[in-house]
């Protein structure tokens, strides 16, 4: 009796050792649990921004309620999102309506509207129209470089996420859809390529933007435009290569050695090594602003996104990138990164009067491409500091119920409500940020 009373004292020592080493290894992870982790994984805004942003998506493809037509640039940020309550040929079916109003050289238009509601205003768009989709009414503002683009990236999101890859051979017209994508980016070879800095250009905008200085309204291409290089155009270029040549990759001799070259000539022309940012503007035929103004100063949050997506930044670049970009929101007194360029152009540099200091694409905020920085801080392990920027932007869709297409200095939402944009860039982001929760 006493050596089997003696083992179960050693047997009661032992699982008590184990139990104290079990709540020690507890207790010690406890203690080193990631901050970052747990705030993402008890984040109640996120909840509501995923189904607010589904809510917002299942009511139409329009830009946002202000707006009637279905853009290229905005159906590109907010496709997949489209997939999770569309059906497929749903979306396939936007994306056809673009090919079959494609321009007789290859250009892209940026956004279709049904053709009963294309009026000709004076002052108003010049609607285009096709024999292969007469339902729709297509127009393009011409100052921009990126429709080609930003279709080519749409129909990447759509294979990669759907598996559908047939789709690729759909026929429009006489070419199938592989083909109109290279032709669309051929234009801009033929039409928007400029040999000397071996880069595309479009008209002088801010950043991303689509409105010039040169005229009121300011989206057409005029006698008085002056033509320039710029990071976004670009930057949005690369990747639509990039995403061409991973799904047609007997393409790949050809359009990888051309999207190298945009990428090298980037770094060459358009990077400011001295100031660790992108030059605002190459221009070819002379600036629209006063001789006495530097644009160098202005550092554009939009078009850097966009590069560091391309790949066109390094690791510590980006992170001198975000360093500038928080210190304008600071100096600014803007709500977040979303902050469009800083310092803003001075008033009256455009004749469009919406285009005033911390105005639309003058320095307003906007969570489109705010939303995008978060993604690819995300992407290149700055999760924290992804976090820390993309709190404001999450929070005022809870405090506004929803998603708005800008926002002024003040933090007060501006333009159309349920900009889908808007609501596409942010479901992603939380999507990233859950994955690296998850793991």
């Amino acid at each position: 009796m006493g050596v089997i009373n003696q083992n179960k004292l050693h047997i009661i020592i032992l699982f008590s050792l184990l139990a104290g080493i079990s709540i020690s290894c507890q207790q010690e992870k406890e203690q080193t649990k990631d901050p970052v982790t747990e705030a993402i994984r008890n984040d109640t805004t996120f909840r509501f921004v995923k189904q607010k942003a589904l809510e917002v998506v299942k009511t139409g493809f329009n830009a946002g309620d202000g707006y009637g037509e279905v853009w290229i640039r905005d159906y590109n940020t907010f496709i997949e999102l489209s997939m999770e309550v569309y059906d497929s040929k749903e979306i396939e079916e936007n994306l056809l309506v673009f090919f079959r109003l494609q321009g007789e050289d290859g250009n892209i238009i940026d956004g279709f509207i049904p053709a009963e509601n294309a009026k000709q205003v004076e002052g108003g768009y010049t609607y285009l129209f096709s024999s292969l989709e007469p339902r729709y009414a297509g127009h393009k503002n011409t100052v921009e470089t990126d429709q080609e683009a930003s279709l080519v990236q749409a129909v990447y999101k759509y294979v990669m996420k759907s598996g559908n890859k047939d789709f690729l051979d759909a026929m429009v017209g006489d070419k199938s859809v592989a083909d109109r994508m290279e032709w669309s980016l051929e234009f801009l070879m033929n039409e928007r390529y400029n040999e000397e800095y071996g880069l595309i250009w479009g008209a002088t905008t801010a950043d991303w933007g689509d409105v010039q200085p040169e005229h009121d309204w300011g989206v057409y291409l005029t006698d008085d435009t002056h033509y320039t290089l710029d990071i976004y155009d670009n930057a949005m270029f690369i990747i639509a290569i990039r995403n061409f040549v991973e799904m047609v990759p007997g393409k790949a001799e050809k359009w990888d050695v051309i999207g190298n070259n945009i990428a090298k000539n980037v770094r060459q022309h358009l990077w400011d090594v001295e100031n660790k940012k992108f030059k605002p503007h190459i221009y070819l035929n002379g600036s629209p602003f006063p001789d006495d103004f530097n644009e160098d100063t202005i550092f554009y949050h939009g078009g850097t996104a966009v590069a560091i997506k391309a790949g066109l930044l390094t690791k510590e670049e980006i992170r001198t990138s975000l360093g500038q970009m928080i210190s304008n929101v600071k100096a600014s007194g803007a709500p977040s990164i979303g902050l469009t360029v800083y310092p803003p152009y001075p008033e009256g540099f455009f004749k469009n009067v919406g285009m005033y200091p911390y105005g639309y694409q003058n320095g307003g905020d906007w969570t489109w491409f705010g939303g995008r920085m978060i993604q690819q801080l995300i992407l290149n392990d700055m999760v924290k500091e992804a976090y820390e920027q993309g709190k404001p932007m999450f929070d005022r869709v809870v405090q506004n119920d929803g998603f708005y297409e800008w926002y002024s200095k003040d933090n007060e939402p501006k333009g159309s409500g349920t900009f889908r944009g808007s609501a596409g860039v942010l479901y992603e982001a939380i999507e990233l940020f859950e994955e690296y929760a998850n793991k």
